[in-house]
């Protein structure tokens, strides 16, 4: 208890205007990554620590912005879910669960120690952004190869509520790690994925904040103008989804993913 402690005492961070700049202009792109190819947090998070938040506050509150932003994609993807009531509930239950435990288990990691895993949950969320879509298509043909019913839905439950306390603890790569599980559900349009994808995320990033709240880690500024400029760019972008090159915009992410990784590396 004495580090959640701690964590409610952090004083505020003010804005410059040079850092007011940054941080939407960057949550605004990450909203339009988000929604077209996923990928938005490896600006979003950087941003954040560039511009002096503490590692903690600055992924509890990208957590809060990118939710915010998640629900204007969700907005716009709503018409293309296309999936049984009961498994699409009791996913987002398990999300639920899992963004609890996950956001709990940070608030009790210390911050020297979480600024040393940084660059190691940076690495690991660039390879499954970079990789994630071979797997995904693996996994599609092994699910073509037997019914999505006969894929036992608790391996199902158990893959989502890991992948939840993920997203719960850090959180980039997760709509990847979505798309993955997705795939043993049978469905076949990218764009009901997406969709689903969104919903879930929204699950796991919105519990994730209560505790966030009452822990006093987010920095409320930063994470208002971040929700306004992610929330703008995921909006517009998920209207014109259809038109933009994913695989294009997948490449530039992982160019930047990378280079955030490696001067975390370097310089974390």
């Amino acid at each position: 208890m004495r580090h959640l402690t701690m964590l409610s005492t952090i004083a505020p961070q003010l804005l410059t205007l040079p850092h007011t700049l940054l941080l939407f202009s960057t949550a605004f792109i990450a909203g339009g990554l988000n929604a077209v190819a996923g990928g938005g947090s490896f600006i979003t998070f950087p941003a954040l620590i560039f511009t002096g938040v503490p590692p903690v506050v600055a992924n509890a509150t990208n957590n809060a912005a990118i939710w915010v932003a998640a629900l204007a994609s969700a907005g716009a993807y709503r018409k293309d879910l296309g999936i049984k009531r009961q498994v699409f509930l009791l996913l987002c239950g398990i999300s639920l669960v899992g963004g609890v435990i996950g956001s709990l288990a940070l608030l009790y990691t210390s911050a020297d120690f979480f600024k040393k895993l940084i660059p190691y949950l940076l690495l690991l969320a660039t390879l499954v952004f970079t990789f994630g879509d071979f797997f995904r298509k693996w996994l599609q043909i092994q699910s073509q190869k037997s019914s999505p019913e006969s894929v036992p839905l608790r391996n199902l439950v158990l893959a989502q509520l890991a992948i939840a306390i993920y997203g719960g603890f850090f959180g980039a790569g997760l709509g990847i790690l979505m798309l993955a599980t997705l795939s043993f559900l049978g469905i076949k349009s990218i764009h009901t994925m997406n969709a689903f994808k969104t919903f879930l995320g929204s699950c796991v990033n919105g519990i994730a904040i209560v505790p966030f709240i009452f822990a006093g880690v987010i920095a409320w500024q930063q994470a208002i103008l971040m929700a306004v400029g992610g929330s703008l760019g995921g909006y517009v972008s998920a209207h014109y989804a259809r038109q933009l090159d994913p695989q294009m915009i997948r490449r530039v992410v992982i160019i930047v993913a990378f280079s955030m990784t490696i001067y975390f590396f370097i310089y974390g």
